[in-house]
């Protein structure tokens, strides 16, 4: 029953509204005497005053005052006998929910005191989410960095201060993300940052922070765009959990699942994470091949990230993205009135990148001209802007990538076998997704966590005739492809499982046409290998109920020994 306070020094007043309200279900207390009415309110947690405007010798507005200084979320309605002096609405501007007016009418006065009793209800429930989430802000054991859209933060929790090192966490407050000196490598700042411009979401596995204050400290990192209570767009959410246990734990056994963004634990991406480790703090010139969409990309932050340059640039160009006549100067930069839409000097990419990394995508596609100009900044790190003669040094690591076969491009004439050389000091192969196919149920298992977040879904797992048809299609588009496929169910499942009708018809067809029974125990025992012989988990990522899964196992003779 909400308690209500009445404060006017007319005896009558006060009383015909004890009598109205009571009569409402309300509990009602008055008081004709300013002091009395402040020590009331000081030991009472009353849900509404009501107060005159003219109290006696005293005003209403300073009752008012004393109220909103000492308790702000107090709601105080005011009576009035003229509305249209101005103290009604300095009333409303000190932070008075409402006033009426004098002679109240009954109907008048419980209008008031219900809409004031609903709205501090709302706000009361607003207060217990808020502070329901604040406990579990707290409690949680990943870190958890909220920051606005100049990248200031906003809060952060305890585990985030553990993770991170943050030393003062007052100063920090407030502050920009990493405007201090920085201890790590920065990436989760340029992730969030990312996050930030683009207004989506990311995920990175197994980041080594290369925090001087923890060594060896490695994390998975997930990046939300933050909406406020409008639905609009209002910062960024980090959430940081430290897998440095495990990830020592996968190294020790030689065999880990994750390493960096890159997902597979494959005998040939086993031999690509070793090399990684090793060119990782080299500066030596790396050229990543593969077809289309097996995460050239990937390696090449991987190379980066993972290295002493983490906390310096790493620029990405598209060579093929960009039209022949502006790539040279993308590449190097130019002065204005260079050509014609020169209006301005502009920094290349190859500055921008002085210190870090420039990683060159699609490289096979770049002109006779720029090919002969990159050969020069490979041997000397030093170029001209166009249309300019003075001679920049730069000191830039260089990782380019192709999907096309470069000695095929030599042998037509059309790539420079020196420049070839130069850029494959050492080259690494990534398999496609058919030559690597103990991987799929792993990646399987990566995609679904990923749009159960995006999709806000929970679809724990693909049905043994997915799996199926995952492990026999060809995916000529590879990593990539495999996503979309995913996604693409995700659109149309509306279940827990996704099944082939939720999938892209050419995996309909690969499974009706060519998939029989007797590949069902291979897919089960990679299935198990990759959960580590979880048979839960294995049962749910093909479909199945655990005993279903116990029986197949003995059908098959499958056993951990295999």
């Amino acid at each position: 029953m909400a308690k209500i306070i009445v404060v006017d020094d007319e005896y009558w007043i006060r009383n015909t509204f004890k009598d109205f309200l009571e009569e409402a279900g309300y509990n009602v207390f008055t008081t004709g005497d300013y002091s009395e009415a402040i020590s009331m309110i000081a030991d009472n947690d009353f849900d509404l005053v009501i107060v005159d405007i003219v109290l006696g010798g005293y005003s209403g507005i300073d009752l008012l005052r004393e109220i909103k200084a000492g308790t702000p979320a107090s709601l105080v309605v005011m009576i009035t006998g003229y509305p249209e002096i101005e103290t009604a609405s300095e009333a409303v501007r000190l932070g008075a929910f409402d006033y009426i007016t004098k002679p109240v009418r009954k109907d008048a006065l419980l209008r008031v005191v219900n809409a004031a009793l609903s709205y501090k209800s709302l706000v009361d429930e607003k207060e217990k989410y808020r502070m329901h989430l604040e406990a579990i802000f707290r409690s949680v054991n990943v870190g958890i960095i909220t920051v606005n859209t100049e990248m200031h933060i906003v809060s952060f929790n305890g585990a985030a201060t553990k993770i991170c090192g943050f030393t003062d966490t007052a100063q920090l407050e407030n502050d920009l993300l990493y405007s201090h000196e920085s201890q790590c490598s920065k990436r989760c700042f340029f992730t969030l940052r990312e996050t930030i411009q683009t207004k989506k979401s990311y995920d990175i596995y197994r980041l080594e922070c290369k925090h001087k204050l923890k060594s060896g400290q490695v994390v998975n990192i997930t990046t939300y765009p933050m909406l406020d209570e409008q639905e609009g767009f209002s910062g960024g959410v980090m959430i940081v959990q430290d897998e440095t246990s495990l990830a020592e734990l996968e190294m020790q056994i030689g065999h880990p699942r994750k390493y960096h963004n890159i997902i597979g634990q494959s005998e040939r991406m086993q031999n690509i994470y070793s090399l990684i480790e090793t060119l990782s703090n080299l500066k030596t010139t790396v050229l990543i091949t593969g077809e289309s969409g097996t995460g050239k990309e990937l390696i090449a932050e991987a190379i980066h990230f993972r290295g002493q340059r983490s906390n310096k640039p790493l620029v990405k160009v598209n060579c093929s993205a960009i039209s022949e006549h502006l790539l040279e100067s993308e590449l190097f930069g130019h002065v204005k009135g260079a050509f014609t839409d020169a209006i301005s000097d502009s920094t290349g990419r190859f500055q921008k990148a002085d210190g870090g990394t420039i990683f060159l995508d699609e490289i096979g596609d770049i002109t006779a001209a720029t090919q002969l100009k990159l050969m020069r900044v490979l041997q000397e790190m030093e170029f001209e802007k166009v249309g300019n003669s003075t001679t920049i040094k730069v000191d830039v690591r260089v990782i380019a990538a192709t999907n096309q076969c470069l000695k095929e491009k030599i042998k037509r004439g059309q790539f420079r076998k020196d420049l070839y050389y130069r850029l494959r000091v050492v080259e690494i192969n990534l398999p496609s997704l058919r030559d690597r196919k103990e991987d799929i149920p792993l990646l399987v298992e990566h995609f679904l966590a990923k749009f159960n977040r995006d999709f806000k879904k929970e679809i724990h797992s693909v049905s043994t005739d997915v799996m199926r048809a995952f492990m026999h299609y060809p995916w000529p588009g590879n990593i990539r492809e495999m996503e979309h496929a995913i996604e693409h169910a995700f659109v149309l499942c509306n279940q827990r499982i996704i099944t082939l009708d939720d999938l892209p018809e050419e995996f309909r067809d690969i499974v009706s046409g060519n998939i029989r029974q007797e590949h069902e125990p291979q897919i089960i025992r990679l299935t198990l290998k990759n959960t580590r012989w979880n048979k839960s988990k294995t049962a749910r990522i093909l479909g199945i109920d655990r005993k279903t899964l116990y029986n197949k196992m003995r059908l098959y003779g499958i056993k951990k020994d295999d």
